[in-house]
């Protein structure tokens, strides 16, 4: 038996490619999703299943960005031996997202006991969602909108990078949604702040799934449910990627703020009425 059928796995896989990169939080909605079947949120098999279904929705982002990923790449091998590309943007710009990657991964491995239990809360999504609304709206209103993806610096990497924290910590808050406002505040527009957004997640989230594939199938889930998950997320991920990029370039989030908010004051209520299961 597995802790999560072929069945689940699909609508898991739908749940997290939907929502990864949107700023509503996949990590928030794939706990919904699983109380509502019924499938405990902090089983150590399950929370494996979450974060190895999210190299799905990576896997989309290099294939989406694969000729900004290659030139990037590229410009930091050549910059390794060649001084001269040193000064160019791209080659800073791959050692900044690998520098913007240290504190959530450090913080990540040291905080990992309370990660999968007590902040595994469904009431700790529910409150998540609510604030990181407020604080995404906040972003918006305050940022000027006036800098773009090549004005991006080592600075705006670093504090859009360990915003991913406040996402690790809390779930429910979105990475997407904590690196977006962050990028938001630091007056990047709204397309280069998605765009940094969706690179700062390469390595972090695939990382984390590499990390707890281990978990997923010793503790339960079967090899099929986990290749099924992340394949579909992976092409819901890809169509998701499209459209928000579309989205963003001529929408604020105001949206999104709506939406999050909505879902967490009904996520309080299933809780407090007994539906579902903190």
């Amino acid at each position: 038996m597995t802790a999560i059928s072929v069945g689940q796995a699909v609508i898991l896989g739908v749940v997290e490619g939907v929502t990864e990169f949107l700023p509503v939080s996949s990590t928030g909605h794939l706990k919904i999703a699983e109380g509502l079947m019924d499938i405990p949120v902090d089983d150590k098999s399950v929370v494996g299943f979450s974060a190895v279904i999210q190299v799905g929705a990576i896997a989309a982002v290099l294939v989406y960005f694969f000729k900004d990923i290659k030139r990037i790449v590229s410009a930091w091998f050549r910059g390794l031996t060649n001084r001269e590309e040193r000064y160019h943007h791209d080659y800073k710009f791959a050692w900044w997202v690998i520098a913007a990657t240290v504190p959530i991964v450090l913080v990540g491995l040291a905080a990992k006991p309370l990660i999968d239990g007590p902040l595994a809360s469904l009431w700790v999504v529910a409150g998540s969602l609510i604030v990181g609304s407020g604080v995404m709206w906040c972003a918006d209103q305050m940022g000027r909108h006036k800098r773009g993806e090549d004005d991006t610096s080592f600075k705006d990497a670093m504090w859009v990078g360990c915003s991913q924290i406040l996402a690790l910590l809390f779930p429910g808050f979105s990475r997407s949604g904590a690196t977006m406002s962050t990028a938001l505040v630091l007056d990047l527009d709204r397309v280069a702040a998605t765009r940094l957004s969706f690179f700062l997640g390469i390595p972090a989230l695939t990382g984390a799934g590499i990390y707890e594939l281990k978990d997923a199938l010793g503790a339960g889930v079967g090899a099929a449910p986990l290749a099924v998950g992340t394949l579909v997320s992976f092409i819901v991920a890809y169509a998701s990627i499209a459209w928000l990029l579309k989205f963003v370039a001529k929408h604020s989030f105001n949206a999104f703020v709506i939406y999050r908010i909505v879902i967490g004051v009904a996520l309080l209520g299933l809780l407090g009425t007994g539906v579902l299961n903190a």
